[in-house]
This record gives C-alpha cells, sequence and structure tokens, in this order.
C-alpha cells in the first residue's frame, strides 16, 4: 500500500527485489514508535505464510474481488490462483510493473480516491488498509468512497488495529492527550536507499470507533476476528 507522494521507495523496494535483491529492506519511521524495517520478501510471501487474518479474509471473498493497495500483489496473487476474479488496484507504478510480471492477469495502476469507481463484490484491505484514510476527519470521506466501489450486496474486508497499547506506561496506566488528535494517527515516513517519502498520515482505528463512523455512512460493521495483538479483521456492508 503507497502513499499518495512523487517519492516511491516501497515501489522501487518491490522492483528491485523482483530483479534480484533479495536482501531489500525498507525503513519505516513514525512519529509514536521506534524506527522499523519492512523486509520486502514479506510483500512476496505465500498464503500459507500469511497471517491467520489475512487467510481468513481471502477464504470470505466472493464475486468480483478488488485488492486496494495490493503492494507486491500476494493477496490477489493467491485469489486468482483459487480461480477467483480479481484486480488488484495500486498506486505505484514500479509495483503495478511487478504484479504484471508475477502473472496477475488484471492489474488496474492508480490512485483509489480518483480513479472513476466500477462496482466490485468485495473490496479487500488488508495489512491496515483502512490506514488510507489517513485521518480520523477523513474516515467518512474513505468509507464514501469504498461505498462507491461497492455492488448492492457486496462487502468490505478489512484489516485494522488498535494501537493504544503504544501510550502505557510502565505501571499499565494510558497516558493520551483527550484534546489532542485521536490516537490512533500516526505520521509516516519510508525511506529506500536514498529515496525518501515525504511524512504522510496513516490511521489505525479501534473497532469500536470504526463501528460507530461506519454506521453514519449506512454501513453496518461485524468484528470477524480479534487477535491477542490488537489486530482485528472486520466486515463492513450495505445497512
Amino acid at each position: 500500500m503507497t502513499p499518495q507522494n512523487s517519492a516511491d521507495p516501497l515501489g522501487t523496494a518491490i522492483l528491485d527485489f523482483w530483479q534480484g535483491n533479495k536482501t531489500a529492506e525498507v525503513q519505516v519511521f513514525s512519529d509514536q514508535a521506534d524506527p522499523d524495517v519492512l523486509p520486502v520478501s514479506y510483500l512476496f510471501r505465500s498464503k500459507a505464510e500469511m497471517p491467520e487474518r489475512e487467510q481468513e479474509a481471502l477464504t470470505m471473498c466472493k464475486g468480483r474481488i478488488l485488492d486496494v493497495g495490493a503492494g507486491a500483489g500476494s493477496h490477489a496473487l493467491a485469489l486468482q490462483q483459487k480461480g477467483e476474479s480479481v484486480t488488484a488496484l495500486e498506486l505505484s507504478e514500479k509495483a503495478c510493473e511487478v504484479m504484471q510480471a508475477r502473472g496477475i492477469q488484471h492489474v488496474l495502476c492508480g490512485d483509489f480516491f480518483g480513479l472513476a469507481p466500477k462496482p466490485f463484490d468485495t473490496l479487500l484491505l488488508l495489512m491496515n488498509g483502512v490506514g488510507l484514510a489517513g485521518t480520523l476527519d477523513n474516515l467518512p470521506h474513505f468509507l464514501e468512497t469504498c461505498k462507491k466501489w461497492l455492488a448492492p450486496n457486496g462487502q468490505i474486508l478489512l484489516e485494522s488495529s488498535d494501537i493504544l497499547y503504544l501510550y502505557e506506561e510502565e505501571d499499565g496506566s494510558v497516558l493520551v492527550d483527550l484534546n489532542g488528535d485521536y490516537y490512533g494517527e500516526l505520521t509516516y515516513v519510508m525511506q529506500y536507499q536514498e529515496e525518501q517519502t515525504k511524512p504522510f498520515p496513516w490511521l489505525f482505528v479501534d473497532f469500536g470507533l470504526l463501528q460507530q463512523y461506519a454506521e453514519e455512512v449506512g454501513l453496518s460493521a461485524e468484528l470477524v476476528r480479534k487477535e491477542e495483538d490488537n489486530h482485528y479483521l472486520a466486515r463492513l456492508t450495505f445497512q
């Protein structure tokens, strides 16, 4: 899932990995967590290597499927290998090039918010796909955009997590500024070699709040799976 910046370190890293650099890593910097490293090999994982919540989401997909923010295309490829009708949507042109080289038949290169929507039965938004909203204030716009891509009896399968744990003190208490921004709003910078994005917002939303915002735009939210690390899988449908 590539943020909307002119620099494309993730796409460059995906292309480098595909062309033979199997040790490629992307540096990930955040305003609320220690710097981290994303091994690009993780974006090329097989279905068997995926977390159980992702595997469950793939089994729930039906009809015409749109994999939003498809990255290197591992989810789309797993669905295609099952015989499903799937389109991989990705902003990064380099990532799209790799997906086509991997044999994904339907690749749509462009901006989820800017393209003319076509109806799909399943929207798949894994690896915290709701992060595309950026901020809590933009979550309604994100959900309304999802609705435009959704067929009348369609479903949205999305993954996120409650990151309140980032603000826990040693005594178990939680230190959050109730007058500040929502605690799930993070700012990231990604870097690969000399290529670096500008800071971009990325949203993690707890399920209760997601459910509230979904209802306000005419969607019902169902908690499909919740894991010990506060990750969850949710299914949204029209009310």
